[in-house]
């Protein structure tokens, strides 16, 4: 993305509608918050595309500043029963004035409220197209669902369509509590698209193929088997990437513009949004650890392995004993009390009429002191006798 190259790659790679669909005004005695103050108009004389009423309480029209300087156009839906919210990136060849139908349809069936917009130089935004413009875009929009509508990412599912596909896992790879992923007809990467590479360069943009891995939410992948624009291998690599990969939903003859109009569609979209709603902590937990093939720990580890101290060796076998707090010996020859550990074999420390001699043949006795050694005669630290 730094190098030059990105830059004549992204006037190849964004190709917004030209004249837009629709243009926004300042309503005429609008009142109230800065959400209501905003109406869409067409642009054309017979619109194609249904935009929405004036008077529609269920929408806001909102005027997003950016990073970068850029004002980008964002429609927010609401539903009354709604539990979560859908974060919408559209396609390359699209704005929000053709989209708004589909927002409308996605918003009910799914039960969702719902906020699309549109990138930097797409539709009523300002500024040009580019991959650093979508990454800014992105984040203001969601910065804009924290404090004008209190949506936490627990909350927040990130649809990504197309190109939009690029903006979403940006996102999604910096939040660690994001509820779930959508990637709708999504690309491996810009370069990737043009053709079959295994290695990366500078000028390529998007690199979903990076960002997916380090995704820590479910992963949702839609996508269609005669897709001729985004081949459907670009799908099926980036599910089996995801770390935590939900149930995919290949299209059979579904293109890369149509998948909307098929039944599965929204059947298995409404699917994944009621299972990330009915999702606690401690499901999530459990399809992590699944997703990890982490074994539970064991309840039923050894006492005596408990306490992690320093385990001498036999200077012989050089074996590890192992330690607990106990001591067999009537009376330690160390001159210096008892120490209190010993071997669980119980072979430490024995009063005895006798030395084991140099070549103690006991896998479990003390470096400094046979444990098999009388108070009357000890081997020190060399293995040699010692008064």
């Amino acid at each position: 993305m730094g190098c030059g190259l990105s830059q004549l790659a992204a006037k190849f790679a964004f190709f917004p509608p030209t004249p837009p669909t629709y243009q926004i005004k300042k309503k005429e005695g609008g009142g109230g918050n800065g959400s209501n103050k905003l109406t869409v108009v067409s642009t054309s004389p017979s619109p194609s595309f249904p935009l929405p009423h004036a008077d529609d309480n269920s929408l806001d029209v909102l005027l997003i500043d950016t990073k970068r300087g850029n004002k980008i156009v964002a429609f927010y839906l609401r539903n009354p029963y709604a539990r979560l919210t859908l974060l919408y990136s559209h396609g390359n060849a699209a704005d929000l004035g053709q989209l708004y139908d589909l927002f409308v349809q996605l918003k009910v069936n799914l039960r969702v409220n719902l906020i699309g917009y549109d990138y930097s130089g797409y539709g009523a935004s300002t500024g040009k197209p580019s991959e650093s413009n979508t990454y800014a875009d992105i984040e203001a929009v969601y910065q804009c669902l924290q404090t004008e509508y209190g949506v936490s990412q627990e909350d927040l599912i990130l649809y990504g369509q197309s190109v939009g596909s690029g903006p979403t896992l940006h996102l999604a790879a910096k939040l660690p509590r994001l509820r779930g992923v959508v990637l709708h007809s999504a690309i491996l990467s810009g370069l990737r698209v043009l053709c079959h590479v295994n290695c990366a360069f500078c000028f390529d943009i998007y690199r979903n193929i990076n960002k997916v891995q380090v995704v820590k939410c479910p992963v949702l992948v839609i996508h269609g088997t005669e897709d001729d624009v985004v081949n459907w291998l670009h799908g099926d690599g980036l599910w089996k990437l995801a770390r935590e990969p939900y149930e995919p939903l290949w299209i059979k003859g579904g293109g890369h513009c149509n998948l909307e109009l098929y039944p599965d569609y929204i059947r298995h979209l409404w699917r994944f949004i009621h299972e990330m709603e009915n999702m606690n902590t401690k499901l999530r937990l459990k399809r992590i650890r699944q997703c990890l093939n982490l074994k539970p720990k064991s309840s039923t580890r050894h006492r005596c392995c408990r306490f992690r101290l320093w385990r001498p060796r036999c200077p012989t076998c050089f074996t590890p004993t192992c330690i607990k707090f106990r001591c067999c010996s009537i009376k330690c020859s160390m001159g210096g009390g008892c120490w209190k550990y010993c071997c669980p074999l119980q072979c430490c420390w024995k009063p005895s009429s006798r030395c084991c001699s140099t070549k103690c043949s006991t896998p479990c006795c003390f470096r400094w002191q046979c444990c098999c050694c009388c108070g009357q005669t000890s081997i020190g630290m060399n293995g040699k006798h010692e008064g």
